[in-house]
């Protein structure tokens, strides 16, 4: 795949990101080639636009070679292998850092003036750039969107080698990138036109941006409300988003000692949201019982701590009258489906999860059940057919290609989601409570 411009390339990855349109985005553009490539993803997604300043550190005899990047907020990350091949002294290195430090600080004033940086506290950071090579400046972007308070970090770019996601070393939440050629060797080898973005360019971009769309703080998003579920002797934190004419509820089980904070669930919630329902992400366990790591493959434990949340969400005020759901992850899919027996939810789906460790009571679910799996992760997915093969209630294994197993890889989890959001739309029904069913044939195939 080629661009034949920036321009091209960000329309071409703002389609591609369409599932994060919502009130809860902000593109950050990292300056200079990455902002007219940003402003292009900010209009499809009709989103704030702001520039996220990053600084390449260069070895002192040979600037074009990174030992590292600098960004805003004191943010720094070292390639500590070039630092090592090339003997760069301490002194040295703070004497450069010093001096690219002035450079950001010059840029913010030259491309924000007085306009302030656009907020990220719980929201999604969409960071763009025109390519990765070595990832450094990126990885810095990230975490520099971290510090500001980010929620969730999508990097996204037109083009960068195949192994971009180790690159960022988990600085990112995920990643989207719309080609990873075998033959990379430079960013701009993709592009007809890879002509170097001026300064008037960048703050052309950002004046634009402003006119269209002024930008939106956090009490523009749809709410997440701190609740505290009682089951039984112990309260358990937790989140409770209902949006507006919500249509359902979706609980969220998480598993193998994660808890409501889990970036993945939370990125499933958010399209959830977008679709018309409501979450709860609750931690299943306090934070005495996580330590003990049993507690985490104490299924009846966990199920227990679902029936508890199904019981509160049922007599919520704002859930009351809602149609709900299960959605599992890992060892909390086993809990979901033992819960499901005694909770009647309307519909259960598992992520990567563990539903032969709720063998007993497979064939005694009546929800329908969607069992999502990564094409990458055998282990899991043989799991998986076996115990799709003891359910009795409606169900459907669906493999996302190329997805290990935390579906870390470049588009994976939007699919999750995307599977979920119709599983859940297809099967919620308008607001009673379920009871038992005749179970209904198994789905079709895989």
């Amino acid at each position: 795949m080629r661009f034949a411009d920036r321009l091209e390339a960000g329309r071409r990855l703002g389609a591609r990101l369409e599932q994060l349109r919502g009130p809860d985005a902000v593109v950050l553009g990292l300056p200079r080639g990455g902002v007219p490539v940003a402003a292009e993803v900010a209009d499809a997604l009709d989103a704030p636009l702001d520039v996220c300043l990053v600084r390449k550190l260069g070895v002192p005899y040979q600037p074009e070679l990174a030992m590292g990047a600098i960004g805003e907020d004191g943010v720094r990350v070292l390639n500590a292998d070039v630092l090592r091949g090339t003997g760069v002294r301490d002194d040295e290195l703070a004497r450069i850092e010093e001096r690219e430090r002035r450079v950001l600080a010059e840029r913010a004033e030259r491309y924000r003036g007085a306009c302030p940086s656009v907020p990220l506290t719980g929201r999604t950071a969409v960071v763009v750039d025109d390519g990765v090579a070595t990832g450094s400046t990126a990885r810095v972007a990230c975490r520099v969107a971290r510090a500001r308070g980010a929620a969730r970090i999508v990097l996204a770019v037109p083009v960068a080698p195949r192994d971009v996601a180790r690159r960022l070393g988990g600085d990112a939440d995920d990643v989207v990138c719309l080609e990873t050629p075998w033959d990379f060797a430079a960013v701009g080898q993709f592009y007809d036109d890879f002509t170097q973005t001026e300064d008037a360019e960048v703050t052309a971009c950002l004046r634009r941006a402003r006119r269209r769309r002024p930008s939106a703080g956090p009490s523009d998003r749809v709410a997440e409300r701190e609740v505290t579920v009682p089951a039984g002797a112990v309260r358990l934190g937790g989140g409770l988003t209902v949006p507006e004419g919500a249509t359902g509820v979706i609980a969220f089980a998480h598993g193998s000692g994660s808890s409501r904070h889990s970036p993945r669930n939370r990125q499933v919630a958010e399209g959830l949201h977008r679709a018309g329902l409501g979450t709860l992400l609750f931690d299943l366990l306090t934070d005495a019982e996580a330590r003990d790591r049993d507690n985490v493959f104490d299924i009846p434990l966990l199920a227990g701590r679902l029936l508890a949340a199904t019981h509160w969400l049922r007599a919520e005020p704002a859930t009351s009258g809602l149609a709900l759901g299960y959605f599992g992850a890992s060892t909390g899919a086993a809990a979901a489906l033992w819960a499901a027996v005694e909770g009647h939810p309307a519909a259960v789906v598992s992520r990567g999860g563990r539903p032969d460790l709720a063998g007993p009571r497979l064939p005694e679910v009546t929800a329908p059940t969607l069992l999502i799996v990564g094409g990458a992760d055998p282990l899991v997915l043989d799991l998986n057919r076996d115990a799709r093969s003891r359910l009795r209630c409606e169900n459907r294994l669906k493999t996302v290609p190329g997805a290990t197993h935390l579906f870390e890889e470049p588009g994976t989890l939007e699919r999750v989601t995307e599977l979920a959001r119709d599983w859940f739309t297809d099967h919620l029904a308008p607001a009673h409570v379920q009871g038992p069913s005749t179970p209904a044939p198994a789905g079709g195939p895989p």
